[in-house]
Protein backbone atom coordinates (compact mmCIF):
# COMPACT_ATOMS: atom_id res chain seq x y z
CA UNK A 1 0.00 0.00 0.00
CA UNK A 2 1.29 3.49 -0.32
CA UNK A 3 2.57 5.83 1.64
CA UNK A 4 0.21 8.55 0.67
CA UNK A 5 -3.43 9.12 0.43
CA UNK A 6 -3.11 10.74 -2.73
CA UNK A 7 -1.07 9.98 -5.95
CA UNK A 8 -0.04 12.25 -9.11
CA UNK A 9 -1.14 11.19 -12.30
CA UNK A 10 2.63 10.35 -12.95
CA UNK A 11 2.90 8.19 -10.03
CA UNK A 12 -0.57 6.56 -10.79
CA UNK A 13 0.82 6.18 -14.36
CA UNK A 14 3.56 4.67 -13.00
CA UNK A 15 1.69 2.22 -10.51
CA UNK A 16 -0.24 0.77 -13.36
CA UNK A 17 2.42 0.71 -15.59
CA UNK A 18 0.28 2.11 -18.38
CA UNK A 19 1.19 6.26 -19.82
CA UNK A 20 0.30 9.54 -18.51
CA UNK A 21 -2.76 9.81 -21.21
CA UNK A 22 -3.91 6.72 -20.22
CA UNK A 23 -4.37 7.85 -16.89
CA UNK A 24 -5.34 10.83 -17.48
CA UNK A 25 -8.36 9.37 -20.37
CA UNK A 26 -8.89 6.29 -17.07
CA UNK A 27 -9.92 9.29 -14.95
CA UNK A 28 -11.80 11.59 -17.42
CA UNK A 29 -14.36 8.44 -18.32
CA UNK A 30 -14.06 7.87 -14.35
CA UNK A 31 -12.22 4.58 -14.09
CA UNK A 32 -10.13 6.16 -11.55
CA UNK A 33 -11.50 8.82 -9.06
CA UNK A 34 -9.68 11.80 -9.05
CA UNK A 35 -9.77 15.52 -8.49
CA UNK A 36 -7.78 18.56 -9.26
CA UNK A 37 -5.83 21.31 -7.30
CA UNK A 38 -6.11 24.65 -7.14
CA UNK A 39 -3.54 24.71 -9.99
CA UNK A 40 -5.08 22.07 -11.94
CA UNK A 41 -2.98 19.12 -11.25
CA UNK A 42 -4.77 15.78 -10.63
CA UNK A 43 -4.83 13.89 -7.27
CA UNK A 44 -5.91 10.33 -7.51
CA UNK A 45 -6.89 8.78 -4.67
CA UNK A 46 -3.85 5.71 -3.41
CA UNK A 47 -7.32 3.17 -2.99
CA UNK A 48 -8.83 4.10 -6.56
CA UNK A 49 -5.39 2.80 -7.92
CA UNK A 50 -5.08 -0.24 -5.81
CA UNK A 51 -8.68 -1.50 -6.55
CA UNK A 52 -7.69 -1.04 -10.36
CA UNK A 53 -4.67 -3.28 -9.62
CA UNK A 54 -6.64 -5.77 -8.08
CA UNK A 55 -8.81 -6.00 -10.65
CA UNK A 56 -6.01 -6.43 -13.11
CA UNK A 57 -5.07 -9.04 -10.60
CA UNK A 58 -7.84 -10.81 -10.74
CA UNK A 59 -7.85 -10.45 -15.13
CA UNK A 60 -4.66 -12.24 -15.28
CA UNK A 61 -3.52 -15.08 -15.43
CA UNK A 62 -1.03 -15.76 -12.41
CA UNK A 63 1.72 -17.49 -14.20
CA UNK A 64 4.06 -15.16 -16.04
CA UNK A 65 5.45 -18.01 -18.41
CA UNK A 66 3.48 -19.19 -21.23
CA UNK A 67 4.97 -22.54 -21.63
CA UNK A 68 5.53 -22.10 -25.35
CA UNK A 69 2.11 -21.26 -26.07
CA UNK A 70 0.66 -18.55 -27.88
CA UNK A 71 -0.82 -15.69 -25.59
CA UNK A 72 -4.34 -14.40 -27.26
CA UNK A 73 -6.00 -11.08 -26.08
CA UNK A 74 -9.52 -10.91 -27.04
CA UNK A 75 -11.53 -7.20 -25.87
CA UNK A 76 -14.98 -7.78 -26.07
CA UNK A 77 -17.71 -6.21 -24.36
CA UNK A 78 -20.19 -8.60 -25.18
CA UNK A 79 -20.16 -11.63 -22.57
CA UNK A 80 -22.21 -13.74 -25.13
CA UNK A 81 -19.51 -13.17 -27.95
CA UNK A 82 -16.27 -13.94 -25.05
CA UNK A 83 -18.10 -17.55 -24.53
CA UNK A 84 -18.31 -18.27 -27.83
CA UNK A 85 -14.50 -17.27 -28.62
CA UNK A 86 -13.81 -19.29 -25.04
CA UNK A 87 -15.69 -22.30 -26.51
CA UNK A 88 -14.74 -22.12 -30.14
CA UNK A 89 -10.58 -21.50 -29.43
CA UNK A 90 -10.34 -24.32 -26.74
CA UNK A 91 -12.08 -26.53 -29.16
CA UNK A 92 -9.21 -25.78 -31.36
CA UNK A 93 -6.47 -27.61 -29.06
CA UNK A 94 -3.86 -25.43 -29.86
CA UNK A 95 -1.35 -24.06 -27.41
CA UNK A 96 -2.90 -21.16 -26.98
CA UNK A 97 -3.55 -18.81 -23.72
CA UNK A 98 -6.47 -16.69 -23.71
CA UNK A 99 -6.74 -13.72 -22.14
CA UNK A 100 -10.47 -11.88 -22.01
CA UNK A 101 -11.40 -8.23 -21.21
CA UNK A 102 -14.56 -6.21 -21.86
CA UNK A 103 -13.04 -2.78 -22.58
CA UNK A 104 -10.16 -0.93 -23.87
CA UNK A 105 -8.86 0.45 -20.29
CA UNK A 106 -8.61 -3.26 -19.35
CA UNK A 107 -7.13 -4.02 -22.42
CA UNK A 108 -4.23 -1.60 -22.26
CA UNK A 109 -3.94 -2.57 -18.61
CA UNK A 110 -3.36 -6.63 -19.91
CA UNK A 111 -0.79 -5.56 -22.43
CA UNK A 112 0.93 -3.40 -20.13
CA UNK A 113 1.51 -6.47 -17.89
CA UNK A 114 2.29 -8.79 -20.54
CA UNK A 115 2.06 -8.15 -24.30
CA UNK A 116 0.40 -10.43 -26.38
CA UNK A 117 0.72 -12.11 -29.28
CA UNK A 118 -2.10 -11.64 -31.15
CA UNK A 119 -4.82 -8.74 -29.73
CA UNK A 120 -8.32 -9.45 -31.13
CA UNK A 121 -10.73 -6.29 -30.44
CA UNK A 122 -13.62 -5.14 -30.87
CA UNK A 123 -14.33 -1.36 -31.55
CA UNK A 124 -17.36 -0.46 -29.97
CA UNK A 125 -17.04 -0.69 -25.97
CA UNK A 126 -17.43 1.16 -22.67
CA UNK A 127 -15.06 3.02 -20.87
CA UNK A 128 -12.22 3.32 -23.46
CA UNK A 129 -13.36 2.28 -27.42
CA UNK A 130 -11.41 -0.47 -29.42
CA UNK A 131 -9.99 3.03 -31.54
CA UNK A 132 -8.75 4.64 -28.78
CA UNK A 133 -7.16 1.49 -27.34
CA UNK A 134 -5.32 0.43 -30.51
CA UNK A 135 -4.54 4.03 -31.74
CA UNK A 136 -2.96 3.90 -28.07
CA UNK A 137 -0.87 0.74 -28.65
CA UNK A 138 0.09 1.41 -31.84
CA UNK A 139 1.84 4.55 -30.83
CA UNK A 140 4.20 2.33 -28.72
CA UNK A 141 7.25 1.05 -30.58
CA UNK A 142 7.93 -1.34 -27.95
CA UNK A 143 4.62 -2.96 -29.00
CA UNK A 144 5.04 -3.42 -32.58
CA UNK A 145 5.30 -6.92 -33.16
CA UNK A 146 2.13 -7.52 -31.63
CA UNK A 147 -1.18 -8.57 -34.16
CA UNK A 148 -3.57 -6.41 -34.22
CA UNK A 149 -7.22 -7.79 -35.68
CA UNK A 150 -10.37 -5.99 -35.44
CA UNK A 151 -13.96 -7.54 -35.55
CA UNK A 152 -16.72 -5.48 -35.62
CA UNK A 153 -20.22 -5.59 -36.84
CA UNK A 154 -19.30 -1.07 -37.75
CA UNK A 155 -19.41 -0.65 -41.49
CA UNK A 156 -15.90 -0.14 -43.33
CA UNK A 157 -16.72 3.54 -43.86
CA UNK A 158 -17.23 4.05 -40.38
CA UNK A 159 -14.15 2.29 -39.67
CA UNK A 160 -11.62 4.37 -41.98
CA UNK A 161 -13.50 7.55 -40.58
CA UNK A 162 -12.43 6.29 -37.18
CA UNK A 163 -8.58 6.40 -37.78
CA UNK A 164 -7.20 3.13 -37.43
CA UNK A 165 -3.59 3.07 -37.79
CA UNK A 166 -2.86 1.34 -41.76
CA UNK A 167 -1.48 -1.76 -40.63
CA UNK A 168 -4.50 -3.20 -38.55
CA UNK A 169 -6.29 -6.53 -39.92
CA UNK A 170 -10.26 -5.70 -39.48
CA UNK A 171 -12.92 -8.46 -40.18
CA UNK A 172 -16.80 -8.04 -40.00
CA UNK A 173 -18.93 -9.85 -37.66
CA UNK A 174 -19.81 -12.57 -37.00
CA UNK A 175 -16.66 -13.24 -35.67
CA UNK A 176 -14.14 -14.84 -38.50
CA UNK A 177 -13.17 -18.16 -36.53
CA UNK A 178 -11.15 -19.34 -39.65
CA UNK A 179 -9.43 -16.08 -40.16
CA UNK A 180 -8.32 -16.04 -36.10
CA UNK A 181 -7.01 -19.43 -36.82
CA UNK A 182 -5.35 -19.09 -39.60
CA UNK A 183 -3.41 -15.92 -38.21
CA UNK A 184 -2.74 -18.16 -34.62
CA UNK A 185 -1.90 -20.78 -36.70
CA UNK A 186 0.83 -18.25 -38.95
CA UNK A 187 2.09 -17.04 -35.41
CA UNK A 188 2.50 -20.53 -34.32
CA UNK A 189 4.86 -22.12 -37.37
CA UNK A 190 6.77 -19.00 -37.58
CA UNK A 191 7.64 -19.83 -33.82
CA UNK A 192 8.98 -22.95 -35.01
CA UNK A 193 11.58 -21.62 -37.65
CA UNK A 194 14.90 -21.57 -36.80
CA UNK A 195 16.24 -18.39 -36.31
Amino acid sequence: MADTEYLSTRQAALRLGVSLGTVQNMVESGALEAWKTAGGHRRIPTTSVEALLARRRNLTPSAHDNGGQLDLLIAEDDPTLQMLYQVTIDSWNLPVKLRLVSNGFDGLLQVGQRTPDILVADLMMPGMDGFEMIRRLRANADLARMDIIVVSAIDREAIDKGGLPADITVFGKPIPFHEIKGFILGRLAARQRPS
